[in-house]
């Protein structure tokens, strides 16, 4: 036997670099196409996404979060409640004229749509100007 009828056991030819890294070839686990088969690509960090959509920067007293009232009309209030009772947000939450808020009581507004014909006693409520004369008048 001559050295140029020595084959060899195995090719000497490698095999495809496909993929990178992974045992599995062709697409190493990586998918077909999209950000996760590119290399480098990773998601954005949640966080920066929300920091970045709240409001900034938006002039003297300027409060980003402000709770906005749930706001209930003097009839209907004076449909529910009789002469000399007292409405507050909890009362009005026993009714079912308002929910909670966040499992919070919420800050009601009352609004003046409606006459106002009962007297009725308010705390721990805002009013609108509308409101507000009903009330007045209603001391009167």
């Amino acid at each position: 036997m001559q050295s140029h009828h020595l084959t060899r056991r195995t090719s000497m030819r490698k095999g495809r670099r496909i993929g990178r890294g992974g045992k599995r070839g062709t697409y190493s686990g990586r998918g077909i196409k999209g950000l996760g088969a590119r290399a480098g690509g990773k998601m954005r960090p949640e966080e920066r996404d929300i920091i970045k959509k709240i409001p900034k920067l938006r002039g003297y007293r300027f409060v980003a979060f402000r709770v906005k009232p749930v706001v209930v009309n003097f009839d209907t209030v004076a449909k529910h409640f009789k002469d000399g009772e007292v409405v507050s947000p909890a009362s009005l939450l026993e009714r079912g004229l308002v929910r909670r808020v966040n499992g919070r009581t919420p800050v009601v507004k009352i609004l003046g749509r409606g006459e106002a014909k009962k007297t009725i006693i308010f705390k721990d409520v805002q009013f609108s100007k509308r409101a507000s004369a009903h009330v007045t008048q209603e001391k009167k």
